[in-house]
């Protein structure tokens, strides 16, 4: 099966790449977060944009940035350093967002990541995927899909419906840009 997605790598330019999966492989955007190399599969992948600014919402959690107003849709951005309780890091023109289709309690939703920089496009064998350990009741590993080796190092493979779920992610499905008590940045 192939399909096309588009990447937006900046606030202007639009890059197609061409993904193709088999049944025995699939296609991982890869991403940097304090020098480990993690994995989303690229056809949840709707655009990466450069880090502008988020729309703060009140009450939030401290790992949701707020929110961007994408083409008259309502995004929230996740940071997900702050998810994974890494150390705040100023922002800087390498800090990319990560736009997401993702699918959670049966309903397609639009999210954000922040994340350090983007690393690579790998296809992975479904063979060389190896699933996380069992490491005790108390720690959650459900948004963990696996680990790869690629090229010499441990890419760990992120299950994002799981990660983002709805205790995480505001539910902004009922709001638009023109109807939104939310002034959302217009410059993402």
């Amino acid at each position: 099966m192939v399909s096309v997605a588009a990447i937006q790598t900046d606030n202007s330019d639009l890059i197609s790449i061409q993904t193709e999966g088999t049944k025995d492989s699939t296609q991982y955007l890869t991403f940097i977060m304090a020098e480990e190399e993690y994995g989303i599969e690229i056809l949840s992948v709707q655009e990466i944009r450069g880090w502008d600014s988020a729309t703060p919402l009140p009450k939030a959690p401290p790992h949701v940035k707020g929110v961007i107003n994408l083409r008259g849709i309502i995004v929230p951005i996740v940071d997900m350093r702050l998810c994974f309780e890494l150390p705040a890091i100023k922002y800087t023109p390498l800090s990319v967002v990560i736009v997401l289709k993702i699918e959670i309690a049966g309903e397609s939703r639009t999210a954000g990541i922040v994340v350090d920089a983007i690393s690579d496009v790998y296809t992975i064998s479904h063979s060389d995927i190896k699933n996380a350990p069992h490491i005790g009741a108390g720690i959650d590993i459900t948004y963990i899909q696996g680990f790869a080796d690629v090229n010499g190092s441990m890419v760990t493979l992120l299950e994002m419906d799981q990660l983002l779920n709805l205790e995480a992610l505001p539910d902004l499905s009922d709001m638009d840009g023109s109807e939104s008590s939310v002034e959302p940045n217009e410059h993402i």
